[in-house]
């Protein structure tokens, strides 16, 4: 896959480059001093850059094409990973994947939208947009987590829900109310990781959970600052100024109680180091089910219904 430097990433790549270049001459020439003067102005820009990003900008590094995706964070963190495949309805959803493994000490069933790495692979997971089949899938999986007692972990990586007509003939809508509804009231814990895109009810129908975590660099939303640009200004232009009225990035929604906790991303961002992105992640999910499990049924299906229910309530 050919390197994606963003817009904003342009002036570090520059520098770099030339850095680059500096180290092919550095055995015949004397410029070592200069090499250290301009390493220390590329780690001076790059922390400039990326500790003062725009939400658009986080918006971006969501999407970014090298991002590491569901299965990247699966194989990474656990181990003995068996996909299971299919709701015993209609057909298997490939825009999600999931199945039983092992985290730590914990024995799981995990599972999250998956994109594609180009036009083949994106057509084949239907660009991580599920149909009503794959919420019906994970549903399936999160019945039978709770039949033999195991956390469910989902991962949330969605520009929507399949929006096609075939979705909406089989049922869109009723499979991600079900999947709200079950979820509320199921007896094991849940954690939810937004990895990178959070789009509307397509995130939301495997979003219910006790813990909701939240990579830096994410975005979750009801809406894309795309649409609602389109929305409010009839055009697409004005999509840095709806990222912004929006709020959806991880400090907007820690402060607003939307999620619980943000996990670090590596400086730039998830892409720049996949190995060191999960083993971060593979910590702080092993500390929520340490406390998770804890937790008697009942009391972990009152909180999060409590949960829930505080978000959007306002007193005047």
């Amino acid at each position: 896959m050919a390197k994606t430097i963003l817009d904003f990433e342009k002036p570090i790549f520059e520098l770099e480059q030339k850095l680059e270049e500096m180290r092919k001459f550095s055995d015949r020439l004397d410029i070592e001093k200069d090499m250290v003067r301009l390493e220390e102005k590329v780690r001076q820009l790059k922390e400039e850059v990326y500790k003062g990003l725009t939400r658009w900008q986080r918006v971006q590094l969501a999407r970014h094409p090298e991002r590491p995706y569901t299965l990247d964070y699966i194989y990474a963190m656990t181990e003995s990973f068996v996909e299971l495949h299919g709701d015993r309805l209609f057909r298997d959803d490939k825009a999600i994947v999931g199945g039983l493994a092992q985290l730590g000490n914990h024995k799981v069933v995990i599972m999250g939208q998956q994109k594609g790495r180009d036009t083949k692979s994106n057509l084949y997971r239907n660009f991580g947009m599920m149909n009503p089949e794959g919420y019906r899938k994970a549903l399936r999986l999160m019945k039978l987590a709770e039949k033999f007692n195991k956390p469910v972990i989902t991962m949330l990586d969605t520009p929507g829900a399949f929006p096609g007509i075939e979705a909406e003939e089989r049922g869109q809508a009723e499979a991600i109310a079900r999947n709200l509804f079950e979820m509320a009231r199921l007896k094991v814990p849940i954690v939810v990781v937004i990895i990178g895109e959070g789009a509307s009810g397509g995130a939301l129908g495997i979003g219910v959970g006790d813990r909701i975590l939240m990579l830096e660099n994410c975005w979750y939303s009801v809406i894309s600052p795309e649409s609602c640009s389109s929305i409010l200004w009839r055009s697409w232009d004005y999509k840095e100024q709806a990222a912004e009225a929006l709020k959806l990035t991880a400090p907007d929604l820690l402060e607003q109680g939307i999620i619980d906790r943000i996990i670090p991303e590596p400086l730039g961002g998830a892409h720049k180091d996949h190995k060191q992105m999960a083993e971060t992640l593979k910590s702080a999910l092993i500390e929520e089910l340490d406390a998770l499990i804890k937790i008697k049924p009942e009391k972990l299906v009152s909180s999060r219904i409590e949960k829930f229910g505080k978000m959007g309530v306002f007193v005047e």
